[in-house]
Protein backbone atom coordinates (compact mmCIF):
# COMPACT_ATOMS: atom_id res chain seq x y z
CA UNK A 1 0.00 0.00 0.00
CA UNK A 2 1.40 3.37 -1.02
CA UNK A 3 2.19 5.91 1.67
CA UNK A 4 -0.24 8.79 1.95
CA UNK A 5 0.85 12.17 0.63
CA UNK A 6 2.11 14.41 3.40
CA UNK A 7 0.16 17.65 2.99
CA UNK A 8 0.69 21.06 4.52
CA UNK A 9 -2.97 21.38 5.53
CA UNK A 10 -6.34 20.34 4.04
CA UNK A 11 -6.36 18.79 0.57
CA UNK A 12 -7.76 21.65 -1.56
CA UNK A 13 -8.06 19.73 -4.83
CA UNK A 14 -11.55 19.60 -6.36
CA UNK A 15 -12.36 16.43 -8.30
CA UNK A 16 -15.44 16.49 -10.50
CA UNK A 17 -17.02 13.56 -12.34
CA UNK A 18 -19.83 14.14 -14.84
CA UNK A 19 -21.67 11.04 -16.01
CA UNK A 20 -24.21 11.41 -18.82
CA UNK A 21 -26.25 8.49 -20.10
CA UNK A 22 -28.71 8.23 -22.99
CA UNK A 23 -31.50 5.72 -23.53
CA UNK A 24 -33.00 5.68 -27.03
CA UNK A 25 -36.36 4.25 -28.07
CA UNK A 26 -38.54 4.18 -31.19
CA UNK A 27 -42.10 5.24 -30.39
CA UNK A 28 -44.28 4.72 -33.45
CA UNK A 29 -47.30 6.72 -32.30
CA UNK A 30 -47.98 9.62 -29.96
CA UNK A 31 -49.58 7.15 -27.55
CA UNK A 32 -46.40 5.03 -27.63
CA UNK A 33 -44.29 8.09 -26.92
CA UNK A 34 -46.48 9.10 -23.99
CA UNK A 35 -46.34 5.59 -22.57
CA UNK A 36 -42.54 5.47 -22.94
CA UNK A 37 -42.09 8.82 -21.20
CA UNK A 38 -44.38 7.70 -18.38
CA UNK A 39 -42.37 4.48 -18.04
CA UNK A 40 -39.06 6.36 -17.93
CA UNK A 41 -40.49 8.88 -15.48
CA UNK A 42 -41.48 6.06 -13.15
CA UNK A 43 -38.20 4.15 -13.56
CA UNK A 44 -36.10 7.20 -12.76
CA UNK A 45 -38.25 9.14 -10.32
CA UNK A 46 -36.73 11.27 -7.57
CA UNK A 47 -36.95 8.53 -4.94
CA UNK A 48 -35.04 5.97 -7.04
CA UNK A 49 -32.47 8.56 -8.08
CA UNK A 50 -32.00 9.48 -4.43
CA UNK A 51 -31.34 5.83 -3.58
CA UNK A 52 -28.70 5.65 -6.33
CA UNK A 53 -26.95 8.78 -5.10
CA UNK A 54 -26.97 7.54 -1.51
CA UNK A 55 -25.04 4.46 -2.63
CA UNK A 56 -22.63 6.68 -4.59
CA UNK A 57 -22.04 8.65 -1.40
CA UNK A 58 -21.22 5.45 0.49
CA UNK A 59 -18.90 4.19 -2.25
CA UNK A 60 -16.78 7.34 -2.30
CA UNK A 61 -16.62 7.44 1.49
CA UNK A 62 -18.53 10.68 1.99
CA UNK A 63 -21.16 11.70 4.52
CA UNK A 64 -24.56 13.20 3.66
CA UNK A 65 -25.35 16.70 4.93
CA UNK A 66 -28.59 17.41 3.09
CA UNK A 67 -30.86 15.96 0.40
CA UNK A 68 -33.15 17.98 -1.87
CA UNK A 69 -35.24 16.10 -4.44
CA UNK A 70 -38.00 17.02 -6.86
CA UNK A 71 -40.21 15.33 -9.46
CA UNK A 72 -41.50 17.51 -12.30
CA UNK A 73 -44.73 17.71 -14.27
CA UNK A 74 -45.12 16.48 -17.00
CA UNK A 75 -41.88 14.49 -16.53
CA UNK A 76 -38.33 14.62 -15.18
CA UNK A 77 -36.70 14.67 -11.77
CA UNK A 78 -33.67 16.11 -10.01
CA UNK A 79 -31.83 15.35 -6.77
CA UNK A 80 -29.04 17.24 -5.01
CA UNK A 81 -27.06 15.79 -2.11
CA UNK A 82 -24.55 17.85 -0.14
CA UNK A 83 -21.73 15.74 1.26
CA UNK A 84 -18.61 16.18 3.35
CA UNK A 85 -15.50 14.05 3.66
CA UNK A 86 -15.36 13.36 7.37
CA UNK A 87 -17.94 12.31 9.95
CA UNK A 88 -20.00 15.08 11.53
CA UNK A 89 -20.46 16.13 15.11
CA UNK A 90 -24.07 15.23 15.92
CA UNK A 91 -24.46 18.52 17.79
CA UNK A 92 -23.05 20.70 15.03
CA UNK A 93 -25.05 23.18 13.00
CA UNK A 94 -24.17 21.23 9.84
CA UNK A 95 -25.78 18.10 11.21
CA UNK A 96 -28.96 20.00 12.03
CA UNK A 97 -29.14 21.22 8.45
CA UNK A 98 -28.27 17.75 7.17
CA UNK A 99 -31.32 16.23 8.84
CA UNK A 100 -33.62 18.41 6.79
CA UNK A 101 -35.06 16.49 3.84
CA UNK A 102 -37.32 19.32 2.64
CA UNK A 103 -36.83 20.35 -1.01
CA UNK A 104 -35.92 23.97 -1.52
CA UNK A 105 -33.40 26.40 -0.06
CA UNK A 106 -31.80 25.66 3.28
CA UNK A 107 -30.95 28.64 5.54
CA UNK A 108 -27.33 29.78 5.15
CA UNK A 109 -26.64 26.92 2.77
CA UNK A 110 -24.01 28.90 0.82
CA UNK A 111 -22.15 29.89 3.96
CA UNK A 112 -22.65 26.62 5.75
CA UNK A 113 -21.35 24.42 2.92
CA UNK A 114 -18.70 26.37 1.06
CA UNK A 115 -16.07 23.80 2.05
CA UNK A 116 -18.26 20.81 1.24
CA UNK A 117 -19.10 18.87 -1.90
CA UNK A 118 -22.19 17.80 -3.76
CA UNK A 119 -23.78 15.11 -5.91
CA UNK A 120 -26.58 15.95 -8.32
CA UNK A 121 -28.73 14.22 -10.91
CA UNK A 122 -31.13 15.67 -13.47
CA UNK A 123 -33.20 13.85 -16.08
CA UNK A 124 -34.17 15.09 -19.54
CA UNK A 125 -36.81 13.23 -21.60
CA UNK A 126 -36.84 14.39 -25.23
CA UNK A 127 -38.28 13.32 -28.58
CA UNK A 128 -38.00 14.09 -32.29
CA UNK A 129 -40.94 16.14 -33.64
CA UNK A 130 -41.85 13.64 -36.39
CA UNK A 131 -39.27 10.81 -36.71
CA UNK A 132 -40.63 8.68 -33.84
CA UNK A 133 -37.35 8.78 -31.89
CA UNK A 134 -37.53 9.36 -28.12
CA UNK A 135 -34.37 9.98 -26.12
CA UNK A 136 -33.97 9.99 -22.35
CA UNK A 137 -30.89 11.56 -20.78
CA UNK A 138 -29.70 11.53 -17.18
CA UNK A 139 -26.87 13.78 -16.00
CA UNK A 140 -25.06 12.93 -12.78
CA UNK A 141 -22.37 15.19 -11.32
CA UNK A 142 -20.18 14.17 -8.39
CA UNK A 143 -18.02 17.02 -7.15
CA UNK A 144 -15.70 16.33 -4.23
CA UNK A 145 -12.90 17.97 -2.33
CA UNK A 146 -10.14 16.52 -0.20
CA UNK A 147 -9.15 12.88 -0.64
CA UNK A 148 -12.61 11.67 -1.73
CA UNK A 149 -12.45 10.22 -5.25
CA UNK A 150 -15.65 10.25 -7.36
CA UNK A 151 -14.08 7.76 -9.80
CA UNK A 152 -14.70 4.99 -7.26
CA UNK A 153 -18.42 5.19 -8.05
CA UNK A 154 -18.11 5.06 -11.84
CA UNK A 155 -18.60 1.31 -12.21
CA UNK A 156 -21.70 1.43 -10.01
CA UNK A 157 -23.21 4.29 -12.04
CA UNK A 158 -22.65 2.43 -15.31
CA UNK A 159 -24.65 -0.52 -13.97
CA UNK A 160 -27.47 1.63 -12.57
CA UNK A 161 -28.72 2.75 -15.97
CA UNK A 162 -29.75 0.88 -19.11
CA UNK A 163 -27.64 3.04 -21.39
CA UNK A 164 -26.92 3.13 -25.11
CA UNK A 165 -24.53 6.10 -25.04
CA UNK A 166 -22.35 7.35 -22.17
CA UNK A 167 -20.39 10.59 -21.99
CA UNK A 168 -18.03 10.83 -19.03
CA UNK A 169 -15.95 13.81 -17.94
CA UNK A 170 -13.44 13.97 -15.10
CA UNK A 171 -11.49 17.04 -14.02
CA UNK A 172 -9.16 17.88 -11.16
CA UNK A 173 -9.06 21.59 -10.33
CA UNK A 174 -7.06 23.83 -8.05
CA UNK A 175 -3.98 22.76 -6.11
CA UNK A 176 -2.90 21.65 -2.69
CA UNK A 177 0.57 21.76 -1.07
CA UNK A 178 2.87 19.19 0.40
CA UNK A 179 4.65 19.80 3.69
CA UNK A 180 7.50 21.48 1.79
CA UNK A 181 5.14 24.01 0.23
CA UNK A 182 5.33 22.52 -3.29
CA UNK A 183 2.08 22.72 -5.25
CA UNK A 184 0.33 19.48 -6.19
CA UNK A 185 -2.15 19.85 -9.06
CA UNK A 186 -3.26 16.22 -8.89
CA UNK A 187 -2.79 13.60 -6.16
CA UNK A 188 -3.26 10.38 -8.16
CA UNK A 189 -2.18 8.87 -11.46
CA UNK A 190 -4.65 8.68 -14.33
CA UNK A 191 -4.17 8.17 -18.07
CA UNK A 192 -7.82 7.75 -19.00
CA UNK A 193 -11.26 7.42 -17.45
CA UNK A 194 -11.24 3.98 -19.03
CA UNK A 195 -8.75 2.92 -16.34
CA UNK A 196 -11.70 2.95 -13.93
CA UNK A 197 -14.14 0.98 -16.10
CA UNK A 198 -14.02 -2.85 -15.82
CA UNK A 199 -12.93 -4.73 -18.93
CA UNK A 200 -16.22 -6.62 -19.22
CA UNK A 201 -18.01 -3.26 -19.47
CA UNK A 202 -15.48 -1.78 -21.89
CA UNK A 203 -15.92 -4.80 -24.15
CA UNK A 204 -19.56 -3.80 -24.64
CA UNK A 205 -18.79 -0.32 -25.96
CA UNK A 206 -16.88 1.54 -28.63
CA UNK A 207 -14.95 4.26 -26.79
CA UNK A 208 -13.24 7.52 -27.72
CA UNK A 209 -10.96 9.53 -25.42
CA UNK A 210 -10.30 13.27 -25.64
CA UNK A 211 -7.89 14.21 -22.84
CA UNK A 212 -6.02 17.40 -21.95
CA UNK A 213 -3.36 16.00 -19.65
CA UNK A 214 -1.62 19.27 -18.80
CA UNK A 215 -4.94 20.60 -17.46
CA UNK A 216 -6.03 17.35 -15.79
CA UNK A 217 -9.14 17.15 -18.00
CA UNK A 218 -10.33 13.72 -19.15
CA UNK A 219 -13.23 12.91 -21.49
CA UNK A 220 -14.54 9.55 -22.67
CA UNK A 221 -17.49 8.77 -24.95
CA UNK A 222 -19.01 5.28 -25.17
CA UNK A 223 -21.48 3.68 -27.59
CA UNK A 224 -22.85 0.14 -27.44
CA UNK A 225 -21.25 -2.18 -29.99
CA UNK A 226 -24.04 -4.70 -30.40
CA UNK A 227 -27.40 -3.66 -31.81
CA UNK A 228 -30.69 -5.55 -31.43
CA UNK A 229 -33.76 -3.70 -32.70
CA UNK A 230 -35.94 -5.34 -30.04
CA UNK A 231 -34.04 -3.34 -27.38
CA UNK A 232 -35.30 -0.11 -28.95
CA UNK A 233 -38.96 -0.90 -29.55
CA UNK A 234 -41.60 -0.04 -26.97
CA UNK A 235 -44.69 -2.25 -26.69
CA UNK A 236 -43.91 -4.61 -29.59
CA UNK A 237 -41.05 -6.55 -31.20
CA UNK A 238 -39.39 -6.60 -34.61
CA UNK A 239 -41.42 -9.72 -35.44
CA UNK A 240 -44.47 -7.45 -35.53
CA UNK A 241 -42.88 -5.24 -38.20
CA UNK A 242 -42.67 -5.48 -41.95
CA UNK A 243 -38.98 -6.05 -42.90
CA UNK A 244 -38.91 -2.72 -44.69
CA UNK A 245 -40.23 -0.91 -41.62
CA UNK A 246 -37.70 -2.70 -39.41
CA UNK A 247 -34.87 -1.55 -41.68
CA UNK A 248 -36.16 2.03 -41.71
CA UNK A 249 -36.49 2.15 -37.90
CA UNK A 250 -33.02 0.62 -37.48
CA UNK A 251 -31.48 3.37 -39.61
CA UNK A 252 -33.28 6.07 -37.61
CA UNK A 253 -32.11 4.69 -34.27
CA UNK A 254 -28.52 4.13 -35.38
CA UNK A 255 -28.43 7.63 -36.80
CA UNK A 256 -29.62 9.02 -33.47
CA UNK A 257 -26.91 7.05 -31.65
CA UNK A 258 -24.19 8.22 -34.04
CA UNK A 259 -25.21 11.87 -33.75
CA UNK A 260 -25.11 11.73 -29.96
CA UNK A 261 -21.83 9.80 -29.92
CA UNK A 262 -20.01 12.07 -32.34
CA UNK A 263 -21.71 15.25 -31.12
CA UNK A 264 -22.87 16.39 -34.54
CA UNK A 265 -25.72 16.02 -37.00
CA UNK A 266 -24.73 13.48 -39.63
CA UNK A 267 -25.93 12.81 -43.15
CA UNK A 268 -27.95 9.63 -43.62
CA UNK A 269 -25.41 8.34 -46.15
CA UNK A 270 -22.66 7.99 -43.51
CA UNK A 271 -24.66 6.46 -40.68
CA UNK A 272 -23.30 3.08 -39.52
CA UNK A 273 -24.89 0.00 -41.04
CA UNK A 274 -25.91 -2.98 -38.88
CA UNK A 275 -22.55 -4.65 -39.41
CA UNK A 276 -20.73 -1.58 -38.04
CA UNK A 277 -19.57 -0.34 -41.46
CA UNK A 278 -20.42 3.00 -43.08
Amino acid sequence: MKEKLQLHEFNNLTKSLSFNMYDICYTKTEADRKAYLEYIDEQYNADRLTSILKVVTEIIGANILNIAKQDYDPQGASVTILVCEGPLDKNSKDMAIGQSQTPGPVPNIALGHLDKSHITVHTYPEYHPFEGISTFRADIDVSTCGEISPLKALNYLVHCFDTDIMTIDYRVRGFTRDIGGRKLFIDHKIDSIQNYIPKKVKDLFNMIDVNVYQSNIFHTKCKLKNFDLDDYLFGYTKKDLHPGDAQMITKKIRREMDEIFYGTNVEEAIVEDEDGSY
